[in-house]
C-alpha cells in the first residue's frame, strides 16, 4: 500500500469529533448505486449521512433561500456547468486538502469544487446509413452531407452547453456558432426527449447519428432489454476529435458549502469520493470513469468502448463558457 493511499484511509477511518458525527448533504444525483458509497463512508467513519435528493435546480433555489441558516455541509451534482452555478451563486467554500490535491488531476478540479467522475460526449451512428468516416469529429456534424440525419436533445441542457462551451475555448466562438447554425441545418427532427431516447432512434433507423453521453451507451451495452440490445445492434460509438483536442468530458462532482456547520465531516466525505473504493464504485455503478489516475476498475461496457483520448481543458474554463453557448445556440435555432 502506498504512503498516500495509507494516509488518505487513515484520514477517513479516524473517529469523527463530537461536533462533526454527522452530514448533511444535498445531491442531486439519482443512482441507487450511491447508496454503498454512503453507507460504506458511515462505517469508515461513524459519521451519519443526512440525505435530501432533489433537482439541481430545486436545490440550489433551497440553498439560496435558507442562506447563511443551510443545514447543508455538500452539495453533489452532475455536469460542469451546474457546479459553475453553483458556484457562481456564492456557495461553495475554498478547501484545502492535500489528498484532494494529490490524487484529482489539475484540470478536474477547481479551488472550490471538485469532479470525482467523468463521461464523454459521444456520436452513435446506425451502421448502414452513415459512413464512419463521415463522423468522426464534432464539426463533421455540421456538413450537409449529414442533411436529415442528426438527432439530439435540446440545446439548452447542460450536456451540450458544456460541449458548446469546450468548443468556444478551443475554436472560438465565430467557428461555434457557425457549426451551430450547421448543426441545426442537419437535424432529422426537432430535438426531444433524453440521450437514450436518441440512441434509440438511432438504432431504428429515424436519424443517422446522434449525440449521446457514453454512460447512457455503456448502460444499454449492460441491458438485458430486448429493445436496448435491438437497438445497439444497429449503431457504432465513436470516440471524436481523436485527431484534435480531444473526445470533450463532463463531470460528476461537489464542494463544502460556505454556511456548512459540519465543515470537518465535509471535507473527510470529499476525500472519501477520492478514495479508490469511492472511485470504483462510480465507475462500476453508472458506468462512469474514475477521476483518480490508476484506479482499476472492471466493467465490461467500459472496457468494451475502450480507451480514447479526452479533452484535458480545465474543468472551470469548460463550464464558465456556458452562458456564451446558450446564446450561440439560441441564435443558431438550437433549443
Amino acid at each position: 500500500m502506498n504512503r498516500l493511499l495509507a494516509s488518505l484511509l487513515l484520514a477517513i477511518a479516524l473517529p469523527a469529533s463530537a461536533a462533526d458525527t454527522e452530514l448533511n448533504l444535498y445531491s442531486a444525483r439519482h443512482y441507487q448505486t450511491d447508496e454503498a458509497l454512503y453507507k460504506n463512508f458511515e462505517k469508515a467513519t461513524g459519521i451519519k449521512i443526512n440525505r435530501i435528493e432533489a433537482q439541481e435546480d430545486a436545490l440550489l433555489e433551497r440553498l439560496k433561500n435558507e442562506g447563511a441558516n443551510s443545514p447543508a455541509d455538500v452539495f453533489i451534482t452532475v455536469d460542469a456547468t451546474r457546479l459553475a452555478k453553483a458556484d457562481e451563486l456564492g456557495l461553495f467554500a475554498e478547501v484545502k486538502s492535500k489528498v484532494l490535491e494529490s490524487r484529482i488531476p489539475a484540470h478536474l478540479r477547481t479551488g472550490e469544487w471538485f469532479a470525482f467522475s467523468t463521461r464523454a460526449r459521444v456520436i452513435v451512428y446506425n451502421k448502414i446509413a452513415i459512413k464512419a468516416a463521415d463522423v468522426q469529429s464534432y464539426e463533421q456534424l455540421a456538413d450537409p452531407k449529414l442533411k436529415n440525419q442528426v438527432c439530439v436533445r435540446a440545446g439548452m441542457h447542460p450536456y451540450n452547453l458544456s460541449l458548446g462551451a469546450a468548443m468556444i475555448a478551443h475554436e472560438g466562438e465565430a467557428k461555434t456558432e457557425a457549426w451551430a447554425k450547421g448543426l441545426v441545418a442537419n437535424f432529422a427532427r426537432a430535438p426531444k426527449g433524453g440521450d437514450t431516447d436518441q440512441i434509440k432512434a438511432v438504432g431504428a433507423g429515424e436519424c443517422g447519428v446522434a449525440l449521446v453521453n457514453s454512460y447512457y451507451v455503456a448502460r444499454m451495452m449492460r441491458s438485458t432489454a430486448a429493445d436496448d440490445r435491438k437497438a445497439m445492434e444497429g449503431i457504432n460509438v465513436v470516440w471524436p476529435n481523436q485527431q484534435s483536442w480531444g473526445t470533450h468530458i463532463n463531470v460528476s462532482g461537489g464542494g463544502m458549502l460556505k454556511t456548512a456547520p459540519h465543515k470537518e465531516a465535509a471535507v473527510k466525505f470529499l476525500e472519501y469520493l477520492a478514495s479508490d473504493e469511492a472511485q470504483i464504485y462510480f465507475a462500476d455503478g453508472n458506468n462512469e470513469w474514475p477521476t483518480v489516475p490508476g484506479v482499476k476498475v472492471k466493467n465490461p461496457a467500459l472496457e468494451r468502448l475502450g480507451p480514447f483520448k479526452a479533452d484535458t481543458l480545465e474543468i472551470g474554463k469548460t463550464s464558465k463558457g456556458a452562458i456564451a453557448a446558450q446564446k450561440i445556440f439560441d441564435r443558431a435555432g438550437w433549443r
